[in-house]
């Protein structure tokens, strides 16, 4: 970077005078604003262009996304630029995507309950839609109490089929979800035989839980290991990426505001527009329109 260049960029991004710049630095005003009216290069105007198309889909992700999300949204719009050109520009720019934090679990066993065996050990990958799902149930604090929301995720593309909200973290919350995803994905005649990985809490031993989806869903059931996230590391993944994306930038005052903002972004960004790195980098509703004819694999 130039000492012109920098001395602009202070000047852009934190607000530093020009003429303070120039002191500290033992330059003249003039001989800065001599090179601000010197020939813009092709080479300095395509970055310009690009810093402006970084910050531009930066904005867009919600202030978001790192420079792999960045660098395929520039692919997809007709940019041929590499990934350590975008992470430069992001850099240049001040820009950074959030990073994640470990949460804390509402986990509680009911060591009495029936138990089930660990059918994903790990694998969090799926071979095509309806074969392994996830989930599990996260808090969402606001100024009225706290609000429960329990998840169903398909493996297969990350795509949320459920997140319902309600009061209490329950077995009624839980089948609620497990319902709403068997109604997405077509009724027991198309999921019957998936999946359902869970943790050991008692929310999925409960018998209400247990018959919903043996019985009445054809569901297998699967859990991990008692204390272990890396078990249920996709549930565990989504819920960090919603804290990190939509819980620790907003203050709810109300339950009714929380909702809305949440289900807004669960529904409208997260399988639509927020690129997946499981998914080949593309939002899971695209994902499943893309491969929807590929044949699964053995």
């Amino acid at each position: 970077m130039s000492v012109a260049r920098f001395i602009a960029d202070q000047r852009t991004f934190y607000r530093v005078p020009i003429a303070v710049c120039c002191a500290i630095l033992g330059l003249s005003i003039g001989w800065f604003y001599k090179w601000i009216k010197s020939p813009v290069t092709d080479r300095q105007q395509r970055r310009r262009e690009l810093d402006a198309a970084v910050l531009a889909m930066f904005e867009a992700s919600g202030r978001t996304y790192g420079s792999p999300r960045i660098h395929r949204d520039l692919v997809d719009a007709g940019w041929r630029v590499g990934h350590n050109t975008v992470a430069d520009s992001m850099a240049r720019q001040g820009l950074q995507g959030r990073k994640r934090k470990h949460r804390k679990g509402l986990t509680k066993q009911d060591r009495k309950a029936a138990k089930f065996p660990d059918l994903v050990r790990r694998d969090f990958a799926a071979p095509a839609r309806n074969r392994k799902w996830c989930g599990d149930i996260t808090e969402i604090p606001t100024d009225e109490g706290k609000l429960y929301m329990a998840t169903v995720i398909d493996l297969y593309s990350r795509k949320l089929l459920a997140c319902p909200i309600g009061d209490h973290p329950d077995a009624g919350l839980a089948c609620a979800a497990i319902k709403i995803a068997a109604a997405v994905r077509g009724g027991r005649q198309q999921i019957e035989g998936v999946i359902f990985h869970s943790d050991r809490g008692s929310t999925y031993t409960a018998k209400e839980f247990t018959l919903l989806c043996k019985g009445k869903l054809g569901i297998r059931q699967s859990m991990g290991r008692v204390g272990s996230c890396f078990d249920n590391a996709a549930a565990e993944s989504f819920f960090s990426t919603l804290e990190h994306e939509v819980l620790s930038r907003h203050h709810f005052e109300t339950k009714a505001q929380a909702k809305e903002v949440v289900l807004a972004w669960c529904h409208r960004f997260c399988n639509v527009q927020r690129r997946h790195s499981s998914a080949a980098l593309l939002p899971p509703d695209e994902y499943e329109m893309i491969t929807a004819d590929q044949p699964a694999a053995a």
